[in-house]
């Protein structure tokens, strides 16, 4: 479908359900990237081996895939490579992070045209990126070994706010010009986002963020409804320019609005976690990316909840294309640590440890990667493939008709 320039509110759905079919169509790995809900049906359904460890109830990412992890800047400019996506975080088991991650992993393997051989390789080292993490003795990957890596991280550090204008809104002009990405609201939607910046609660959110003196106003400059993501498709979705100070003189912010909704990962048994969706995306992002979580609140718009945050010039995703074999795996080791650095950052010592040990129990003979990694992983890209095949002939199906 093409997208027109003017998408009237009444067919936004449309052309959104339209878009996230599409994305899905475009790739095997698009497919998995943006189907979370199968992989949780591929676990409700009991496919999941009996070895498959339960681990230490922490925050998970519940949606960990390699589009998931990127470069993210805190509030005084440093740069890490953290989860940059929550909407699926609960309380959960990390063991979920770590099969759908070995998934993603192999997904990109295949995209790559990488032998079968590689995907072996990778979830060796994904396990031995993630057990360093859990340990005190370990080397941190380096991500200069890892070209694609390397060109956005480096990219990452010399981006300013120019460049994030240029990219999201075509320009530096304080205006979202309408296209593709930004449609038009309505009257209703641009009156309950300059009411809802006229709030203390998000006032006190750009001013920490533009770590700007209290007393600095702030003012909504423009708005649209944002089309972005693929999983996050159908959502209430807000892109907003901020001014901040007289006459706009500290400058401007691109604050994002998500519409919170039910997370499709189980959580684990017997644990308190916010019922409000956004809180608790809030809540887990300050648990497992905090550069991100304290750029983020949860509120309510227009009776959604919603987490509001604002984007950063260096907050990027990796595109994984065209791997070597060694990029391949060197990446799944990255990867793997950014993810163990986030659990493990909400064990105590002796929790860790033993948690290691649950994760290394029952190896495959001959493969460093545990039997139940590798098995899940085999099954769950075979039921992907499957189902990817089933979404490109209905959706061919559908531009017939």
């Amino acid at each position: 479908m093409r997208i027109s320039l003017q998408v009237k509110p009444a067919h936004r759905k449309e052309v959104l359900d339209d878009q996230r079919h599409l994305k899905m169509a475009s790739s095997a790995h698009a497919y998995v990237r943006g189907n979370t809900i199968r992989f949780y049906e591929w676990l409700s359904k009991g496919n999941a081996p009996a070895s498959l460890p339960s681990g230490p109830p922490i925050w998970i990412c519940g949606d960990c895939h390699v589009g998931n992890l990127g470069p993210v800047a805190n509030l005084d400019g440093q740069v890490e490579i953290q989860i940059r996506d929550l909407d699926q975080t609960v309380i959960g088991n990390p063991a979920h992070d770590l099969l759908r991650l070995g998934l993603s992993l192999a997904m990109a393997a295949r995209s790559s045209d990488l032998p079968g051989v590689t995907t072996a390789f990778m979830l060796e080292a994904m396990i031995d990126g993630y057990l360093g993490e859990l340990s005190s003795r370990h080397k941190k990957p380096d991500v200069n070994q890892i070209a694609p890596i390397q060109k956005v991280m480096q990219e990452a550090f010399n981006r300013k706010w120019k460049h994030l204008a240029e990219e999201r809104i075509e320009d530096v002009t304080p205006t979202i010009p309408l296209g593709k990405r930004f449609w038009s609201l309505t009257g209703d939607e641009r009156e309950h986002l300059r009411k809802f910046f006229e709030g203390e609660k998000a006032r006190k959110l750009v001013q920490c963020l533009h770590q700007c003196d209290e007393g600095q106003p702030i003012q909504m400059l423009d708005a649209a409804y944002w089309m972005k993501g693929c999983s996050s498709l159908g959502r209430l979705r807000y892109a907003v320019l901020v001014g901040v100070g007289k006459k706009n003189r500290h400058g401007f912010r691109m604050i994002d609005i998500k519409e919170a909704t039910r997370a499709a990962a189980p959580t684990a048994p017997n644990v308190e976690m916010p019922a409000n969706n956004a809180e608790r995306v809030v809540a887990g992002a300050l648990a497992l990316s905090p550069f991100l979580g304290e750029r983020m609140l949860s509120s309510t718009f227009a009776g959604r909840q919603v987490v509001v945050r604002e984007l950063r010039p260096q907050d990027m995703k990796f595109e994984l294309a065209a791997l070597t074999q060694q990029e391949a795996i060197l990446s799944a080791r990255l990867f793997a640590s950014v993810v163990g650095k986030a659990h493990a950052r909400q064990m105590s010592p002796d929790v860790r440890q033993a948690w290691a040990k649950q994760i290394k129990s029952r190896h495959s003979r001959g493969l460093e990667a545990p039997g139940w990694l590798w098995t899940s992983v085999v099954s769950l890209v075979a039921d992907h493939e499957a189902s990817y095949l089933e979404h490109c002939r209905q959706y061919a199906l559908s531009r017939v008709g």
